[in-house]
């Protein structure tokens, strides 16, 4: 059958499935897998595994393979390239909240930046909490603090808002191990240390952008100071009587997220200057960049900080660690399952023949093909609501022309600019939209005039950023 004619029933089974039937991302995505592997032609399958380097009698062995095992074949391989992380991550973001070194980190940027640079501090606290830290939670977590210095101040309540949104909104979608990143890089054959990396700079340079926008509708149309909706938690409400004694020093808070930091961005910084000259490392310090580089060590060994974090603070000992895992991987198991589901769903379109279709455009230079991807990703983010399905649904779609000679640059700005794409544009079918309208007191209006058109705003200057770094530092 068609390869287009497949993407699109595969498309549709998506969109519909989550806005029409409200049904859920795992069994859209999983459904949509099943319906692009069923009506996929066997040569074209076979055709794709020949490409990736099968014989022929391999590729029409996987050819002629049920379905369902395909699909499930994809399933697997995606969770064993990110399941580890996901699961370490969300057990980092856990500890870091349920033991107070989050508290303690923001606590210290304010003091850092004093309360004239408040709103810097809300987003420089979002920014760095949103690597380890779902962006859900990370606003969960900073809207009582905002809410506090609004009420202290009496004025720029909405900007210490958008502040937390600007920060954490751009590290969700541009810097690993938050799901989204996480599976564009794997799928782009991108190392994950280059993707934190590059997620940082060009992540930062938006969320200013942001917070640009911020200040200016800040000053337009301020929003007035709201007091915590009732049922909001109590925990967080009372996070003002705690004092910094019964919290964890600030280097064993910052530790979980910046050892594994470190060891990723440390073995891409180490191997990048191997490669280009003539150097060449000892046997044994090669393999241990290698070991500690590896990204399921060093989230691993950042959960373990975290968790003897948790267990040497107040109040902590076996039962919090063993609450705090079980919690982290309850939540972290449906972002995986999602995730993974997304991964069926892209492999299963690779094999459909689209890549075929898609190599037949001409990318080179790259130009043109950067905002093709960034509208591909919004338009789907649009639709749909997800940040995460957009950015899977959408890698799924123009990964077979990843390859840097095909592409004119290094995929990492493809990656980059998928994620961008998938911040525009928030409005009622997010989820997110209705955490930041209802946590915040923003009406419904000021949530679209605010938080979505900041969102778009940072996209836009995302995307410029990656074109320009794309002919400047083309990197293949």
């Amino acid at each position: 059958m068609d390869p287009l004619f497949v993407l699109l029933v595969g498309i549709v089974i998506v969109f519909v499935g989550i806005l029409y039937f409200k049904l859920h991302a795992f069994f859209t995505l999983t459904l949509a897998a099943m319906a692009v592997a069923a009506l996929s032609a066997p040569e074209l399958i076979s055709g794709y595994w020949m490409g990736e380097g099968k014989s022929a009698a391999e590729a029409a062995s996987l050819a002629s393979s049920p379905f369902g095992l395909r699909v499930a074949t994809a399933f697997g391989f995606t969770c064993g390239k990110i399941g580890i992380v996901i699961c370490m991550a969300s057990i980092i973001g856990k500890c870091l909240l349920d033991s107070g070194a989050a508290l303690r980190i923001v606590r210290a940027i304010l003091k850092v930046l004093g309360e004239k640079r408040a709103p810097a501090a809300m987003g420089t606290s979002g920014f760095f909490l949103g690597i380890p830290v779902f962006f859900d939670t990370v606003f969960y977590l900073l809207i009582p603090l905002a809410k506090a210095l609004a009420a202290s101040t009496k004025k720029n309540y909405g900007l210490y808002v958008l502040a937390i949104i600007a920060g954490g909104s751009i590290a969700h979608s541009q810097i690993p191990p938050t799901p989204g990143p996480l599976f564009v890089a794997e799928q782009l054959g991108i190392d994950i240390g280059m993707m934190m990396i590059s997620g940082v700079i060009v992540g930062g340079i938006a969320a200013i952008s942001g917070m640009v926008y911020a200040k200016w509708i800040n000053k337009r149309k301020p929003i007035p100071f709201r007091d915590l909706e009732e049922g909001g938690d109590e925990k967080m409400q009372k996070w003002d009587d705690i004092t910094d004694r019964e919290l964890p020093n600030l280097w064993l808070s910052m530790t979980p997220i910046i050892l594994p930091l470190i060891l990723l961005s440390g073995k891409t910084i180490i191997t990048g200057i191997v490669g280009s000259t003539s150097l060449t490392l000892p046997a044994a310090i090669s393999s241990i960049v290698s070991l500690l580089g590896d990204k399921n060590v060093a989230l691993t060994m950042g959960a373990s900080v975290g968790l003897f974090t948790l267990f040497q603070t107040k109040g902590g000992g076996q039962i919090a660690v063993k609450g705090a895992v079980l919690s982290a991987l309850s939540s972290g198991g449906i972002v995986l399952i999602i995730t993974c589901a997304g991964g069926a769903f892209g492999g299963m379109l690779q094999q459909s023949g689209i890549r075929g279709v898609v190599e037949q455009i001409d990318v080179a230079g790259g130009m043109w093909f950067l905002p093709m991807a960034f509208v591909l990703t919004a338009m789907i983010r649009t639709v749909q609501g997800s940040a995460t399905v957009a950015m899977i649904t959408s890698v799924g779609i123009l990964g077979p022309v990843a390859a840097p000679e095909i592409l004119g640059f290094h995929p990492i700005y493809l990656a980059m600019v998928i994620g961008f794409g998938s911040k525009p544009v928030p409005w009622m079918n997010d989820s997110g939209f209705w955490v930041i309208s209802k946590m915040s007191g923003m009406t419904e209006g000021e949530t679209l005039t605010n938080f979505s058109v900041m969102a778009t705003i940072m996209a836009v200057i995302g995307l410029i950023v990656s074109m320009i770094a794309s002919n400047v530092l083309p990197l293949n």
